[in-house]
């Protein structure tokens, strides 16, 4: 249990200096304001705090600038240091205080799961690992690198991707396109065989283990035993299977043939005002990708202190963490860090500073493409954030608020005629759009057009959703993320009657968050914003009003395409089965011979009589049913 100590309104820094106990913990800064400025952990509570107020010419930069906005102090007394360790960086993630050093882009890499847990596995792209039987393979450096891997995957393999439960819907529904097409066994039928499908499942594991060498000898094999039954179909197929572990091998850099545990190695390059820290990921001696993040550098900072406090900030939200962390430099928490690291693995996390060989050459490496990648994007990055701080300021002066916009959610509703009405909610994290916390709401409770209606089912579903994961969170002691996190600002796309749903909501779920709608003239575009009742206009020209254009467009944007794809999936499983004369066995056979729904469209009368199982008749009707919608 934490002890927190909170000054009072008549705070005295001098006498509250005195109180400060010798023992481990965090303390936070705050200014007139009531605003954490900064956070910090020590060893000595007493000795650590002290400092800051001592002669001033001692001090760095930083700690001079900032004691002299310091009206208050809190304490929160811990165990030890690793516990010290672990609430500093979440409070520093939660409150980006101003004068910490701040990882302004972390992200939540994704992962490859595979669905063990289930009868037929399916092979699924995630960004949360979960204790639900299943497998996880990660965290990748980027989406791309997982969407390639599954696509490759898929490829291989002719597995389900559709999420039926097949323990209660198997051989009840009609299969999917891709049973059709060949890409899929089609368990929903109930004549796959299991262990076969899992043998599958078994050589998808290979691969994603790093064990490609192993699985092309298995594959090799197939190929082989085909050939030599004269089953040259099959063999074609494997070959194409070698083919696309050779290419995806060729793209993978190969730095270690006797390290094969998994490695982060990170380095940092310093410019005038900014670093640049990057971080390669290695799996298996193999480099998976890597990840750049330029932070800002005002009061020139002990490269040691940046380099932990990104370790800190970078680990805290992790899922993953590897066997070994490679730094080019000792830091002064090493000892602590890697403690708590192994903690959160599980197991001994070794955290190194290489002096010669293998290992270094990696290090230098990975400094050079810090510093390639601070002199390509450092200056951009800058600006672009100073740029998004200033617009963010503009929207608070203007809307007389007293919290910092780090959080914005942008709510918006698509009903098209009235048909499947659906729901948005985009994020901007310091005026950048946050896609991975981007959500997409399908409306259940409205068959008709009622924006007001579904404004308040998705905000409902949105907060209710946000307070159970928060009570799930504080009770596990789990970082906030996701729907627990709660926004700074919600903009709705519309004016007072919009806004009004959105207090309506909040005030229900006893939750208290500024709302402010976002308003367009005749010409539909956007004029400007609602709050408390009383419409603000912001110079067109500035930073502020651009940000919420972009804002709601992005809203709008969002919302409608996830419309035309529900739209679109629906067209597409009612095209084939309602004409005349289309039974299971002719649509499949039409979808084998023409392989899309929009070749079968074009194609002629005669054509579409060639297929297998078609006649004259059957295809006259296909044939003018989709000449007379087209009219």
């Amino acid at each position: 249990m934490y002890n927190v100590h909170k000054g009072d309104s008549m705070f005295n820094i001098e006498e509250e200096l005195k109180n400060l106990p010798d023992k481990p913990g965090v303390y936070l800064m705050k200014d007139k304001n009531n605003e954490i400025i900064y956070v910090g952990k020590a060893i000595s509570l007493r000795k650590r705090v002290r400092q800051y107020f001592q002669s001033s010419k001692n001090n760095p930069p930083k700690v001079q600038a900032m004691v002299k906005h310091i009206s208050e102090f809190e304490y929160i007394i811990v165990d030890n240091e690793v516990e010290a360790l672990i609430l500093e960086a979440n409070l520093i993630k939660k409150h980006k205080p101003k004068y910490n050093i701040l990882l302004r882009d972390d992200k939540q890499y994704p992962y490859i799961k595979v669905t063990t847990n289930e009868k037929y596995p399916r092979i699924l792209k995630t960004r949360q690992m979960q204790k639900d039987g299943a497998k996880y393979f990660g965290p990748y450096p980027s989406v791309s690198a997982v969407n390639d891997a599954i696509e490759i995957i898929r490829n291989l393999y002719p597995i389900r991707t559709c999420n039926r439960n097949l323990e209660k819907d198997i051989g009840k529904s009609r299969p999917c396109l891709n049973f059709y097409i060949g890409r899929c066994l089609g368990p929903c039928q109930g004549n796959v065989d299991e262990g076969k499908y899992l043998e599958m499942i078994d050589e998808i594991l290979l691969f994603l283990n790093g064990k490609e060498d192993k699985l092309m000898e298995i594959i090799e094999g197939k190929m082989k035993e085909a050939a030599k039954n004269l089953d040259f179909e099959s063999a074609a197929k494997y070959r194409d299977q070698i083919n696309s572990l050779n290419h995806l091998h060729e793209r993978q850099k190969i730095v270690s043939t006797t390290h094969l545990i998994d490695q982060d190695v990170i380095a940092m390059a310093r410019g005038i005002e900014e670093v640049c820290i990057q971080v390669f990921f290695i799996r298996s001696g193999k480099i998976l990708g890597r990840e750049h993040f330029i932070l800002e550098d005002n009061y020139n900072e002990d490269r040691g202190e940046i380099l932990s406090s990104f370790i800190k900030q970078f680990y805290i939200g992790s899922a993953y963490i590897p066997k070994e962390i490679i730094l080019e430099e000792e830091i002064e928490d090493m000892e602590i860090l890697s403690k708590w690291l192994s903690e959160k693995k599980g197991n001994k996390v070794n955290i190194t500073v290489p002096k010669r060989g293998e290992k270094l050459d990696l290090v230098e490496m990975v400094r050079k493409n810090a510093m390639d990648m601070l002199n390509k994007y450092g200056d951009k990055f800058l600006k672009k954030a100073r740029e998004n701080q200033k617009a963010l300021e503009e929207i608070k002066d203007a809307l007389g608020l007293d919290v910092e916009l780090n959080r914005i959610e942008a709510f918006d509703i698509s009903n098209i005629r009235g048909v499947e009405p659906v729901g948005s909610m985009v994020v901007f994290e310091r005026g950048e759009p946050k896609k991975s916390d981007y959500r997409r709401f399908r409306i259940k409770s409205r068959t008709t057009p009622d924006d007001y209606g579904s404004l308040e089912e998705v905000l409902t579903r949105r907060f209710i959703r946000g307070l159970e994961e928060r009570k799930i969170l504080k009770e596990n002691k789990i970082e906030a993320k996701g729907f627990s996190n709660f926004p700074d600002l919600i903009m709705m796309d519309g004016g007072k009657g919009q806004v009004n749903v959105a207090l309506r909501v909040l005030s229900s779920l006893n939750l208290d968050i500024p709302v402010c709608g976002l308003v367009k003239d005749e010409f539909h575009k956007t004029r400007g914003i609602i709050y408390e009742n009383r419409e603000i206009n912001l110079d067109e020209d500035s930073l502020g009003f651009r940000m919420i254009y972009r804002i709601q467009e992005e809203a709008h944007r969002f919302a409608i395409s996830y419309h035309r794809s529900l739209r679109s999936k629906e067209m597409f499983k009612s095209e084939l089965d309602d004409i005349k004369g289309i039974g299971e066995k002719r649509k499949k056979a039409l979808l084998k011979h023409f392989q899309s729904i929009e070749k079968i469209k074009k194609a002629s009368i005669e054509e579409l009589a060639e297929v297998e199982g078609m006649n004259k008749k059957v295809a006259e009707e296909l044939y003018n049913h989709f000449k007379n919608k087209g009219e």
